[in-house]
């Protein structure tokens, strides 16, 4: 056994060198006869083919099962990051939608009391100044509203101040951006007014409570609950007919007004620019005798 392993390792080492020498000869020998029995036996070349197909197919087909598995799952591990990436955009779309509904609400809101505000008042040959309730004064002892506008914009002592449904209050302090208004209700407002119907002459006084009291009314009149009261001009610094509020009570304790402009939710105030050189602003009240004049 010896003999002939050790004869057959001698013969076929030459041979494995010989081949080893010339494989690449064999090889491109092989390739040029596989172009030209391509070209002059194409139906065996295909019949070659696809009998190759046929026997390789299974095999292809088993590998291409785990192979389409795992594409599968890439395509879901895919969607679901897209979906993920969509779902935090669409929130933060949704987010920033949010913020601009807020500011189209508060917009509209805006909107709307500037409309409303732009109906109170009886001379729209007037000029105006608007601005936007920053502050409420209101406490236990005092009933004022602070507005950013001011001397810049031409606010003056004593201007009278407009809320959605007429007479709101009047300008006592003024900065270059911002003006303090006395409302109506606070204890040292004193408005002169009179009854619409009859024009009966009075001055309205605040006590701080909701409703102030209609004071130096003359005997004459006949106050009753729903009479509607404005303001007279009496003083020069705005004109007659402003609204004001209408009569609640009449009692012997007094006759109380009720605003007509919700002091409590005061948005915007409208000042008005009232042209004191076509009135004199000189006191035209006239009191009762022994009753003290306005200041």
């Amino acid at each position: 056994m010896r003999g002939r392993t050790g004869r057959s390792a001698w013969v076929a080492a030459p041979l494995r060198a010989l081949l080893q020498r010339f494989a690449f000869l064999l090889l491109l020998g092989a390739a040029i006869g596989l172009v030209v029995i391509t070209r002059t036996d194409r139906p065996l070349v295909e019949r070659t083919r696809a009998v190759l197909a046929d026997i390789v197919e299974p095999v292809l087909s088993v590998i291409a099962q785990p192979v389409a598995a795992v594409n599968a799952v890439i395509g879901w591990v895919d969607d679901i990051l897209y979906v993920h990436d969509e779902n935090f955009r669409l929130r933060t779309e949704n987010a920033r939608l949010l913020q601009w509904q807020d500011v189209a609400r508060r917009l509209e809101q805006d909107n709307a009391a500037l409309r409303r505000l732009l109906a109170a008042g009886p001379d729209v040959s007037q000029t105006y100044v608007t601005g936007r309730v920053i502050a409420d004064g209101g406490g236990g002892f005092v009933r004022t509203a602070l507005i950013n506008v001011g001397a810049r914009d031409g606010l003056k002592k004593g201007q009278a101040a407009l809320g959605e449904g007429g007479y709101v209050g009047r300008v006592t302090e003024v900065g270059q951006r911002a003006a303090r208004i006395l409302l109506l209700t606070d204890l040292n407002s004193r408005l002169p007014v009179m009854l619409q119907e009859g024009g009966h002459r009075a001055v309205l006084t605040g006590d701080n409570s909701a409703e102030p009291r209609l004071e130096y009314l003359s005997g004459a009149a006949k106050p009753a609950v729903g009479q509607r009261v404005v303001t007279s001009g009496d003083g020069g610094q705005f004109p007659a007919g402003i609204p004001v509020g209408e009569v609640v009570a009449v009692s012997d304790a007094g006759v109380r007004v009720r605003p007509f402009v919700d002091l409590a939710r005061l948005e915007f105030l409208r000042v008005m620019q009232f042209d004191e050189t076509r009135l004199e602003a000189t006191e035209t009240y006239s009191f009762p005798a022994g009753q003290p004049r306005l200041p």
